[in-house]
């Protein structure tokens, strides 16, 4: 039975995304970790380095316009999230994890919108 508590991970990864912190946020990933990006076309991002390469723009962005959570549940193979950003913009993210309860796989895709909003991350 694996004693991590999932959930947990993923609120602290969207509170370092609110308070704009790379370095938290990276050491919840493990290093051979891959995330895949759906919102602007697909795009794939391997290790650490690579997925803190695509987030280092996005995440100081974030602590400005306000990081929200919508909506938190467990998944078949991990935890899904679903976040607005700046209030309205809305992303689903999967996370999957290893055994020591860094992330191993995360997937994040546009989630439905708002009618007024746009679609795009």
């Amino acid at each position: 039975m694996n004693d991590i508590d999932q959930m947990g991970i993923v609120v602290d990864w969207l509170d370092a995304c609110r308070k704009g912190d790379l370095t938290t946020l990276l050491d919840l990933y493990a290093d051979d970790a891959e995330l895949e990006c759906q919102c602007a076309g697909a795009h794939v991002y391997h290790g650490r380095n690579e997925i803190g390469a695509y987030w280092e723009p996005k995440i100081g962005a974030f602590s400005f316009t306000g990081v929200g959570l919508e909506d938190i549940s467990p998944a078949p193979q991990g935890i899904e999230l679903e976040y607005s950003v700046a209030g309205s913009l809305r992303i689903r993210a999967l996370f999957g994890f290893g055994d020591d309860g860094k992330i191993v796989h995360t997937l994040c895709e546009p989630a439905r919108q708002n009618p007024v909003d746009c679609c795009a991350c």
